[in-house]
């Protein structure tokens, strides 16, 4: 199992950008940690002279964009990647954590790959330059990006057979945090959850309640107290404990009718299904018995929370149930449109007011020239080409824009002030459009694998509706 951790890189107090980016290489590429050297590999650049270049690029990046450096500017990022002690090879984990730099900079930039041997685990060091391999851009973190990393990080060692952490406990500033704010349910929580879930499935008595428990992966026993355990659980709880509305007189109430118990508001992290993974198809590239048992766990819990997430939501109509994702993806669609209009016109606004503010800078010079002849303008033109090639460039977006009258600098501040106001405005509703769709349209995919509903019965179903 994998853990990650991103540290952007700064210069610091009394250092020059040169001395710190070779203090990090050189510690990363120690031939005393890295076998001699042999497990060092770079992209787009020499690990001998990584920092050199790393440098040279920065200072190419001044002289294209004209943007100086500040004291707090990111140098570089430093990711470390470590495994779980003897489940990988050195080799194996170099390539690993290369292909997790290539992920991460989509081949933007420059890096490399340093895997350390010298602890009783294994690790890797992956320094990428800040600055793009073109020298126009840098890599900007962003929000929760440590959680990406370790997405793709836990991504990559399912796809070679390793173990990953399914379920990292919160922690101060390491692994755990990444899972969100979302605290995650207790055992208690969720074996309350799947009591709820069974009954909601409309169990006609007692028995099909203890086989749909079952089903679920639960373990029952019986005797003089009712209990259970839960998937990947090590002990049996006894349901008394968990409330009057759990005991086994009141479990035969509630599939009688007598008892009405409210669903309860769970925790998001409990109710939000992820993605059932397809087991076969990866068994097929992974020849891992240990990920197979952890895949079939993940998948009946996967399945309870899915079913007791269209419980709470009221979706237990398939047909509802496509509906509803149906409604969220055009409701996100129209706000991401919203979105990018106003974008669009915003980039619109600055290049007019950047038009118009160089023709009104240009335009005495260009009325100069217009008025001169032969070589007397030939020599104006020499000495005042760029403000009367700047004028004709404005003049000519003018024309394209079909404008004979030029809108004012102040109305066209105000303008982008509103869409600007109005994209801020719309942005949070965007994004909790986006997170309702995925959590619909993951429930559909989950649901469709639970029924087995292939991708012909799906164009089937189309066709006939359109008919």
């Amino acid at each position: 199992m994998a853990t990650t951790r991103l540290m952007p890189l700064h210069s610091g107090k009394g250092r020059t950008v040169a001395e710190a980016l070779g203090r990090v290489t050189d510690y990363v590429e120690n031939p005393e940690k890295t076998n001699g050297g042999d497990l060092v590999t770079a992209y787009q650049c020499n690990p001998s002279i990584a920092d050199q270049e790393f440098l040279f690029s920065k200072r190419q990046y001044a002289v294209i964009t004209g943007r100086e450096r500040k004291d707090n500017d990111v140098i570089a990022y430093h990711l470390r990647q470590s495994f779980k002690p003897g489940e990988i090879t050195p080799e194996l984990a170099n390539k690993i954590g290369y292909d997790l730099a290539m992920s991460l900079t989509k081949g933007k930039h420059a890096f490399i790959v340093c895997t350390h041997v010298d602890k009783h685990h294994i690790h890797s060091h992956i320094v990428f330059n800040s600055t793009a391999i073109d020298c126009t851009r840098k890599f900007r973190n962003f929000w929760r990006s440590s959680f990406a990393i370790r997405k793709i990080s836990d991504m990559l060692c399912l796809e070679n057979g390793l173990s990953v952490i399914a379920e990292p406990k919160p922690s101060r500033g390491s692994y755990g945090t990444w899972l969100g704010e979302g605290k995650a349910p207790t055992v208690r929580d969720q074996l309350g959850g799947l009591i709820d879930t069974a009954l909601g499935q409309g169990c006609k008595d007692f028995d099909s309640f203890l086989a749909t428990m079952k089903t679920a992966g639960a373990e029952v026993k019986r005797g003089k107290h009712l209990a259970f355990k839960i998937p990947n659980d090590k002990r049996f709880i006894r349901c008394d404990s968990l409330g009057d509305d759990y005991t086994e007189a009141a479990i035969m109430e509630r599939i009688s009718g007598k008892r009405i118990v409210a669903p309860k508001a769970r925790a998001a992290a409990s109710s939000k299904p992820n993605m059932l993974i397809d087991i076969q198809a990866r068994m097929q590239k992974i020849n891992s018995p240990g990920y197979e048992h952890w895949a079939k766990i993940f998948n009946l819990k996967e399945m309870a929370k899915t079913v007791m997430y269209l419980q709470e939501n009221h979706l237990t109509d398939l047909g509802e149930l496509e509906k509803a994702c149906d409604a969220a993806a055009q409701k996100f669609n129209d706000l991401g449109d919203q979105m990018k209009a106003a974008e669009q016109r915003m980039k619109d606004v600055s290049e007019l007011q950047r038009h118009i503010g160089t023709y009104s800078k240009t335009r005495e010079v260009y009325a100069q020239y217009r008025k001169l002849t032969g070589r007397k303008q030939a020599k104006f033109y020499e000495q005042h080409t760029s403000e009367i090639e700047g004028c004709q460039a404005a003049k000519r977006y003018f024309n394209s824009l079909g404008l004979k009258k030029l809108p004012s600098m102040q109305s066209l501040k105000q303008e982008y002030a509103t869409l600007q106001a109005k994209k801020k405005k719309w942005y949070p509703e965007y994004k909790q459009a986006k997170a309702k769709m995925i959590e619909l349209l993951t429930a559909k995919n989950n649901v469709e694998r639970i029924l087995g509903v292939t991708e012909k019965e799906k164009i089937r179903d189309r066709q006939q509706e359109a008919r």
